[in-house]
């Protein structure tokens, strides 16, 4: 069972991405995924929870990333963005390999579902990659004079944009090609990477 929910789940991103968030039909996905749409509806109530149920289950596969890296303090002390880059290349190329996902992804945060489920949604699979963040910030306690949502919103959705022009064809899946995102999505954030100096004591 738990087979042909997932198979019907891919199918459904790889229809979108042919036919659009908009333009895709339960026909289209069930005949990718080798079921009847009578079939795919025991599995789903609806194209709209399909919709929202793939999407939970990409973006949970993209945050499980974060589960199997390792943030050593004492390399993010002596290099900095190479302990941020560490975390982020994963993070894209795994974009990169999944074209399906990655097209999917993008169109359903710029459709107009998202809003709404976003506002309700548990992102608790984001946890090692918040922590993360926090170890940065204690580290790094300049950090938090950025607006973090803003900070994160930027660095995590523009990193599914440039990764689905990679695999749209629109720029080469290269070496040049992620350090120059990287550079990129980072610019500015140098500046806030930086242990504090410890505050003089004033003489009595």
């Amino acid at each position: 069972m738990e087979d042909t929910r997932t198979r019907i789940i891919f199918a459904t991103m790889k229809a979108v991405r042919q036919y659009g968030l908009e333009g895709v039909r339960i026909q289209n996905v069930s005949d990718l995924a080798g079921v009847t749409p009578g079939a795919l509806y025991r599995y789903f109530d609806s194209k709209d929870q399909l919709i929202v149920e793939c999407f939970t289950y990409v973006d949970k596969q993209a945050a499980a990333i974060f589960e199997h890296l390792k943030l050593n303090p004492l390399t993010m002390v002596t290099d900095p963005m190479g302990a941020v880059k560490s975390l982020w290349l994963p993070y894209f190329r795994f974009w990169v390999a999944h074209p399906d996902e990655t097209i999917f992804y993008h169109r359903f945060r710029d459709g107009a579902i998202f809003p709404k489920y976003d506002k309700s949604r548990d992102v608790s699979y984001f946890n090692n990659f918040i922590g993360m963040v926090r170890i940065f910030q204690t580290v790094f306690p300049s950090l938090k004079r950025i607006n973090q949502d803003l900070l994160w919103l930027h660095v995590l959705t523009s990193t599914v944009m440039y990764a689905k022009y990679v695999v749209e064809g629109t720029l080469p899946n290269d070496q040049e090609t992620e350090d120059t995102i990287f550079q990129l999505l980072t610019t500015g954030l140098s500046g806030y990477l930086k242990p504090e100096k410890p505050k003089k004591r004033k003489r009595e």
